[in-house]
Parts: C-alpha cells; structure tokens; sequence
C-alpha cells in the first residue's frame, strides 16, 4: 500500500497541471485556426475527434463532450460551412444521419499533427529518451486514476 501523497505535493500537482490545462487551451486554438483561419476550439476537438473515430451520430458527439444537442448541431452546420464535415445517411437507420471528416479536413489535421509533433520533438529534443517514456507513463498512470474521459 502506498503513503498518501503530502498536501504540498497535491498542491504543486494542481499548479502544474493549471500551467498544463492553459497550455493545452492554447495549442487547440493555434491547431484550430491552422486547420482553418474560422474553426473554433471546441469545434476542432469536435472534428479531431469525428476524423480520428470515423463516422458517427451528432447524438453520440453530444454525450462524448456532454455538450447540448444544439450546441453541437450549430457546431456542425458550422463545419459543414466550412467544408470540413460531411452528412451522410445512417445505413442503419436512415432517419438519422452521419457525420465524417471531409478528406480536405483529414489531410489538414494531419498536417498540423505533424507540425505538432516536429515542435514536440525539438522542444523535447533535450530529454533522454527513459525520461520521456517514463513522463508518458506517468502521464497515462494519473489520466487511469482520474478517469479518463
């Protein structure tokens, strides 16, 4: 069994990730307006996410990011305005609709992952390679314990 983790630790903890949490902010705004000059950050996570899972219900996008129906729908229209999502007729269902990634946004996300990760490894360049496989460990040990959403 582990000893309980010292309040200044817990302090310094929630410090850090506060640093962590304004960064990430940041980098889903400049990722957004690379993507496209009027994509918004939630909408980015949103197409991100839609690109990565392949298609799927606007439903099953409002539950995943516990955002109103609506906010997601004016999410799409908005999207789809800008050519990066596409509606297609659920084969299953075909009162409800699909929503993919346009192959234009595709190339375009991973363009800007590669960037991303090209200013990661130069950033990171200095570390050994045990320490970043360690702070990916780390990392992935305290996201389990929070519950990862």
């Amino acid at each position: 069994m582990c000893a309980a983790p010292r309040p200044e630790s817990l302090v310094r903890l929630e410090q850090e990730v506060g640093v962590l949490v304004r960064r990430i902010r940041r980098v889903i705004a400049e990722r957004a307006r690379l993507v496209h000059p009027d994509l918004q950050p939630a909408s980015y996570l949103m197409l991100s996410h839609v690109a990565e899972s392949g298609p799927m219900r606007a439903s099953s996008v409002a539950d995943l990011f516990t955002v109103d129906k609506g906010a997601i729908s004016r999410q799409v229209t908005h999207l789809m305005e800008l050519g990066l999502v596409e509606k297609s007729r659920d084969p299953e269902d075909g009162r409800a609709w699909l929503l993919s990634a346009t192959p234009d946004a595709v190339q375009r996300l991973r363009t800007v992952a590669e960037q991303r990760r090209t200013y990661l490894a130069e950033r990171l360049d200095g570390w050994e390679a045990g320490d970043l496989e360690r702070f990916t460990d780390l990392l992935a040990r305290y996201n389990d314990s929070l519950g990862q959403a």
